[in-house]
């Protein structure tokens, strides 16, 4: 006998009766459902009409947030433990902090605070009324129109704000970032200890036809703060024809590395009357581009410059006399490049050039 067939014909008959049983005697839950229901109550015609909910915003189709916005703050203003009551009475009370982006956190350094008033003084200047540093700052204001100078580095905004005899709390969105600087010579290898400088310039020229420098002489390691933009650098690795330019996008928020590669070497000059010989004092030098332009000039036993990666010649002039030699300068080797006297070695040295 098959008893899988047998409990499974027994378990339908089951529940088959399970559920005739269940459509012959409905709850009471079911029989109040089958009741019609009450005549809604007429709307009330003096009843306050309800506010419309707020729509949806896509967030791609917001409008920017405005670099001064009137997001609340916590804020108290200060109280006098004298009397208990608030201070300048007379006055309104200006809570501000700023952020660099509007998902950011309020910034708590490096900041500096400016209020000027909005009118002129007899020098045809704004006068400035208060200043703060840090974070957040605090002021206490006479009722009036004032400009707000929000400084981060070289970040900066400007907002007009009119104050009152109340408190007010405001939050200045920069929309800033930063670069930190650096640079290095072939393979990578770092130079951020010889003397490298950055200089940070805007990308548009005024009717001179030069760019508004921003900074200058900033050292490698050093973070600038700057307001989301791009700028173009100018990197120079000693103080001869080592230079390096680039063009460089701050975003908002974040902090870009910027490492400038450098194709140059430090080379050292030496005149001697032999290979390997004592450099000889009082001599004058001029290094000359292949196009015989004078790159740099000096004076003395070892002159020192490093100068980019090409061809050079050296002049070098000592006791009425000049003598010529051409060198190469490759990307990180430096050396020492030795000028002879001899005509033998003159000769030589032009041969192995060429």
């Amino acid at each position: 006998m098959n008893f899988g067939r047998v409990f499974k014909t027994a378990a339908l008959i089951i529940a088959l009766c399970a559920t005739s049983m269940l459509i012959e005697v409905p709850s009471a839950s079911a029989q109040t459902a089958e009741l019609p229901l009450p005549p809604a109550a007429k709307p009330d015609p003096n009843a306050p009409v309800a506010a419309p909910e707020d729509p949806i915003i896509n967030l791609l189709d917001r409008e920017p947030e405005p670099l001064f916005s009137d997001t609340l703050v916590p804020y108290a203003p200060a109280r006098s433990a004298a009397t208990g009551v608030s201070e300048g009475l007379q006055q309104g009370a200006l809570y501000l902090l700023a952020k660099l982006t509007s998902d950011s956190t309020p910034l708590n350094e490096g900041l500096i605070w400016r209020i000027y008033s909005e009118t002129t003084n007899a020098d045809g200047r704004l006068q400035l009324i208060a200043t703060s540093q840090g974070g957040d700052a605090e002021f206490r204001l006479d009722p009036g129109t004032y400009l707000i100078h929000t400084a981060y580095g070289y970040a900066q905004a400007t907002n007009r704000i009119v104050i009152g005899k109340e408190v007010q709390s405001k939050m200045v969105t920069l929309n800033a970032g930063g670069i930190k600087f650096g640079a290095s010579l072939k393979d990578g290898e770092n130079i951020d200890h010889e003397p490298v400088s950055f200089d940070v310039f805007g990308m548009k020229f005024d009717e001179r036809g030069e760019r508004h420098k921003i900074a200058s002489d900033v050292k490698p390691g050093s973070i600038v703060r700057l307001s989301a933009d791009t700028y173009h650098v100018v990197s120079r690795y000693g103080n001869v024809n080592a230079v390096v330019r680039a063009d460089i996008q701050v975003l908002p928020g974040k902090l870009t590395e910027a490492t400038i590669l450098h194709k140059a070497a430090d080379i050292t000059l030496k005149l001697v009357s032999e290979r390997g010989g004592e450099a000889i004092a009082n001599t004058t030098w001029s290094i000359l581009s292949p196009g015989g332009d004078v790159v740099v000039e000096a004076t003395g036993a070892f002159p020192d410059f490093i100068l980019a990666s090409g061809e050079y010649e050296a002049l070098a002039r000592n006791n009425g006399r000049t003598y010529l030699h051409t060198f190469q300068v490759a990307p990180g080797e430096d050396r020492e490049v030795e000028v002879v006297t001899s005509i033998s070695e003159l000769a030589s040295q032009q041969s192995s050039a060429n």
